[in-house]
């Protein structure tokens, strides 16, 4: 149900430019590389695949998709009160995730040009497409009569350096469970399109689609450097990376259930089956993936989101920060087992060596 409450007010920049979320563990990270090494990588064991996804990238299917249409032409005031709140948060948190992967492609593309040029075309096409991903969602916010700063996003905004395996298995994951989000969304509104309380959830069915070869781009990637996926480091990374990108998404969605509930889902029978579905994908490359069917693997999650929830409520306390550190100390330490009690949980070993280009 849409909310009837009083519009929610947010800190401005200037008149209608949103101040950006606080940064948090939770919020979508800004990444940066050792380009010099990425721009030395042999691709040539696995350069039919690349260039075949390459293709797909220079076709551009979705040129002309992203166009907004009569149905955005009309007034949004009646989305009120904490609804307006949630879909500005889902606006902003996508908008600065995807444009964070444009501001990384876009480097990527510039600076592998001269060493890498198949791989530099690749990174610049994706950046294309992450732009006009970010710049969809930046419009849609303006609907709420606001907008992201993009500019100065990009100047102050923190940057994690990942040297270039990390940042194949983290920019794969998220384009693969961003492509399971997307799609598991646009078919629930396509069976309960009463749901569907504004436009922008009908592009999620082509969207999706360009997060896919994202994500295969970066599959065919890994298969092209076999040496990040064959070892035991490698099967320990990708697990400690699987769990990373599921929790955070668990514990930004349970915390935002709301939302959720706006569209007809239930955020957490939404999450196990995206997680479930991104899973199963990364088995395609992956040595190993979490046994996410285990009974202990979505309880110890919720565990730490209820601790996520205790903390939100300490952090608005009028407790003075020396009581609030020790209160959340607990509480951070409870997650932390929980979360080690997953990582250490048994990981089913896939059969990829098969599907590993030598």
């Amino acid at each position: 149900m849409v909310s009837s409450l009083e519009k929610p007010t947010f800190e401005e920049l200037r008149p209608g430019v949103k101040v950006p979320a606080k940064e948090t563990i939770l919020t979508p990270r800004f990444y940066t590389t050792d380009f010099e090494a990425m721009g030395e990588m042999d691709i040539s064991v696995n350069e039919e695949e690349i260039r075949a996804i390459l293709e797909e990238f220079r076709a551009d299917y979705n040129r002309h998709h992203f166009v907004r249409d009569e149905e955005f032409k009309q007034s949004w005031e009646h989305i009120d009160g904490e609804t307006r709140r949630l879909f500005v948060e889902f606006l902003e948190r996508s908008c600065t995730a995807e444009f964070s992967g444009f501001l990384l492609y876009k480097e990527l593309g510039r600076r592998l040009k001269q060493k890498n040029p198949v791989l530099a075309e690749c990174f610049t096409l994706m950046s294309r497409d992450e732009a006009r991903h970010a710049g969809f969602l930046n419009k849609a916010m303006s609907d709420f009569n606001l907008s992201l700063d993009l500019g100065f996003l990009t100047k102050n905004h923190a940057y994690t350096f990942f040297k270039p395996k990390f940042i194949f298995y983290a920019t794969y994951l998220s384009e693969k469970i961003g492509y399971w989000r997307y799609i598991t969304i646009y078919r629930h509104l396509e069976a309960h399109p009463e749901n569907r309380v504004y436009p922008i959830f009908r592009f999620f069915e082509n969207w999706c689609q360009d997060e896919n070869r994202h994500g295969d781009f970066f599959d065919a990637i890994m298969k092209a450097q076999p040496d990040i996926l064959n070892d035991w480091k490698a099967k320990l990374w990708c697990r400690f990376f699987l769990l990373s990108v599921f929790a955070t998404m668990y514990l930004n969605d349970l915390q935002r259930a709301a939302f959720y509930a706006v569209l007809g889902l239930d955020a957490r029978e939404y999450d196990i089956h995206v997680i479930q579905k991104t899973n199963d994908t990364a088995g395609r490359v992956f040595p190993v993936i979490l046994d996410v069917d285990h009974p202990e693997f979505f309880s110890r999650l919720d565990r730490c989101a209820e601790n996520n929830v205790k903390l939100g409520e300490i952090a608005s306390s009028s407790a003075s920060k020396f009581v609030k550190f020790f209160q959340k100390l607990p509480l951070y330490a409870s997650s932390a087992w929980e979360l080690l009690r997953l990582y250490l949980l048994k990981p089913i070993q896939v059969a990829h060596l098969q599907n590993v280009v030598r």
